[in-house]
């Protein structure tokens, strides 16, 4: 008998189906789930030289090869999503879903990468209608939270759910309910991963020679921000963090003026970037980013128009940036570090290897070694 789900039926006055659990994620073929987003406004140039064609930037990178590389922390969160269960409230059946997160920094030292700090949350998301007396939602879930953890199955495995968070309810016709599920864990990593950058930030660990590259892009959601002093000091925790996509939205490759590139880009040639431009989006509220893509593998060593490609972002800090762009040495120099990360690659272990940069597939495996094995987690349930 699953339970957790029967503990969550009987305080949440529900019924549970006990319907067949599966992974989200348990597919091995490539998906078109891109790193950044659409609703995207391209502006102008978003460097202080203004280039009209791509950047060689292989001899930088051979020069600075021997020295020390401006990155030295490396942050990748990940989730894994599942559908564990259905349940009804007001004669209306509603997904159970659940996640595991992990948000995990690796640190280089003395060549070596070391893992450097980790947080594992382990979600329950619930439909809003769940708390029927519509009372006080926090303390609602919270108190359901202490009572899943009571089951004797967890304390044995020594296993505890950190999160029971609400999803809505709205009914909406281009969205389906394990979607709403799955985008408030998604919502709940993406807050970790912040509060880990800030952790850095707040300890002086970055500068200008010990740069944090974080997986995937950095197009966070700041509209819900209380004040301009809240994003101020966003923005200042990623003056020295780039984000490096390995996969993104062919139809958001655009010039300048507004007009899609994409072709400029897959003609990209070996260690090549194209110039920087400056954007700004709806779901990133007052803020200019710097985008800019490199080549980092041969087209003859890869199979589809876009390998070997990243998209690679900064946060525009200060307002001399925001006027004027990233200073163009910088941006040679960070993608010429780019540049050197590349290799060794993980060939035949995972799809995406012509678009991994290495420490960054290292930190990735070490997030996922912390994972409890999908098979004994849906058994939870």
């Amino acid at each position: 008998m699953s339970r957790i789900m029967t503990k969550i039926a009987e305080e949440t006055n529900g019924k549970s189906f006990k319907t067949f659990k599966y992974s989200f994620d348990s597919t091995d073929m490539p998906s078109f789930d891109y790193d950044d987003n659409s609703d995207i406004t391209w502006e102008r140039m978003g460097e202080t030289v203004t280039h009209k064609k791509a950047i060689d930037l292989s001899i930088q990178a051979k020069k600075i090869a021997t020295g020390k590389p401006a990155f030295t922390y490396f942050l990748d969160g990940s989730r894994r999503a599942f559908k564990v269960d259905d349940i009804a409230y007001r004669n209306q059946v509603y997904p159970v879903i659940a996640g595991q997160i992990g948000i995990g920094c690796c640190k280089r030292e003395n060549k070596e990468m070391k893992p450097f700090d980790f947080e594992k949350r382990l979600v329950i998301a619930l439909p809003k209608v769940a708390n029927q007396d519509d009372w006080n939602k926090k303390l609602f879930f919270k108190n359901l939270l202490k009572k899943v953890n009571m089951d004797e199955r967890l304390s044995k495995e020594g296993i505890e759910f950190t999160d029971i968070i609400p999803y809505s309810c709205k009914k909406d016709e281009a969205e389906k309910m394990e979607n709403k599920g799955i985008a408030v864990i998604q919502d709940l990593m993406v807050e970790k991963e912040k509060m880990m950058v800030a952790k850095l930030a707040s300890k002086n660990l970055l500068s200008y020679d010990s740069y944090l590259l974080k997986d995937g892009s950095l197009e966070y959601r700041v509209v819900d921000m209380k004040n301009e002093r809240e994003v101020r000091n966003f923005k200042n925790n990623y003056r020295w963090v780039i984000g490096a996509s390995k996969s993104f939205n062919p139809e958001n490759c655009k010039d300048h003026k507004g007009k899609n590139n994409s072709n400029l880009i897959v003609d990209l040639k070996l260690y090549h970037r194209t110039p920087v431009n400056m954007y700004s989006s709806p779901r990133i509220g007052n803020m200019k980013f710097a985008v800019w893509y490199v080549r980092i593998r041969d087209k003859i060593h890869t199979s589809n128009a876009f390998d070997g490609i990243l998209k690679l972002e900064k946060i525009l800090v200060t307002d001399e940036q925001i006027a004027n762009g990233v200073d163009t040495e910088e941006v040679d120099w960070i993608t010429a570090n780019i540049i050197n990360e590349r290799n060794p690659v993980c060939y035949g272990d995972d799809f995406r290897w012509a678009n991994h940069l290495y420490p960054v597939y290292v930190t990735e495996r070490y997030v996922k070694s912390k994972y409890i094995s999908n098979t004994m987690f849906l058994n939870l349930f």
